[in-house]
């Protein structure tokens, strides 16, 4: 167990000392870097499509593209000296830039926007593993976390709809599954999971926070917060799970 993001008042190095965050641009990821920075992290690796933002003391911007492997590739490159001990990928699509999405019923499937959001929601997440995975410690706590969604949740699915942002984060979460099973025989304290933040006030969620009810719309700080403290009383038992906001477990 850890006091993520916060410094720690037994006057221990506050953890982690190193970070990477990859959707650093958008509400949630801000957020994450700046609560990580404020509570102590010395080195917060901040991933964008422009690679030029958020700034601050201990941040370091970098780019990558989702659907660029490459990239990905680079960005880990440039963390081999000074290894992150979390990473964070704080990235989704719900609706795509031109619109389409998220669909209601079966009758408005089309295999282009699928996709499209299963490379943005699952297969950019797992280049993104396949790179960075190797990083985390292989001695002592390391992290690996990816915002996911309770709509992932096929047990949990009473409502339907929204196919293919449900199927990419179903997808998601049986990645993080399989990961969280292949590190634990080399990095017996990882912990690999899923994260849902509830709904946040950011431009995914804009266009459904209507009728929404009071005090479950949360600001990306708030949100930030929420996540650092969950993942901070997580242990490697909890790897291979994804869990809300409150830190309850969504079953698969």
């Amino acid at each position: 167990m850890s006091d993520v993001g916060h410094s720690n008042s037994d006057g221990s190095a506050p953890w982690p000392a190193t970070a990477a965050v990859f959707g650093a641009s958008g509400g949630i990821g801000r957020a994450l870097c700046e609560a990580l920075a404020q509570g102590g992290t010395q080195r917060i690796y901040a991933g964008s499509r422009a690679g030029k933002e958020p700034a601050g003391e201990g941040i370091i911007p970098f780019a990558f593209d989702l659907q660029d492997e490459a990239s990905i590739a680079h960005a880990a490159s440039i963390m081999q000296d000074t290894l992150p001990q979390m990473i964070i990928i704080a990235t989704g699509v719900l609706t795509l830039a031109d619109g389409r999405g998220p669909e209601r019923t079966y009758k408005r499937l089309d295999p282009a926007t699928m996709a499209e959001v299963l490379a943005l929601n699952t297969i950019g997440p797992a280049m993104i593993a396949k790179h960075m995975l190797p990083l985390l410690p292989r001695e002592g706590r390391g992290v690996f976390a990816a915002l996911s969604a309770r709509v992932g949740s096929i047990s949990d699915n009473g409502l339907g709809g929204w196919h293919s942002y449900g199927a990419s984060k179903a997808a998601l979460n049986m990645l993080l599954k399989n990961f969280a099973l292949e590190m634990a025989r080399t990095h017996k304290d990882s912990i690999i999971v899923g994260l849902h933040p509830g709904t946040v006030d950011s431009a995914l969620s804009q266009p459904f926070q209507k009728g929404l009810p009071e005090g479950q719309l949360f600001t990306p700080a708030k949100s930030a917060a929420h996540l650092l403290g969950v993942l901070g009383g997580l242990d490697a038992s909890d790897s291979g799970k994804v869990f809300d906001w409150q830190g309850e477990h969504i079953p698969a």
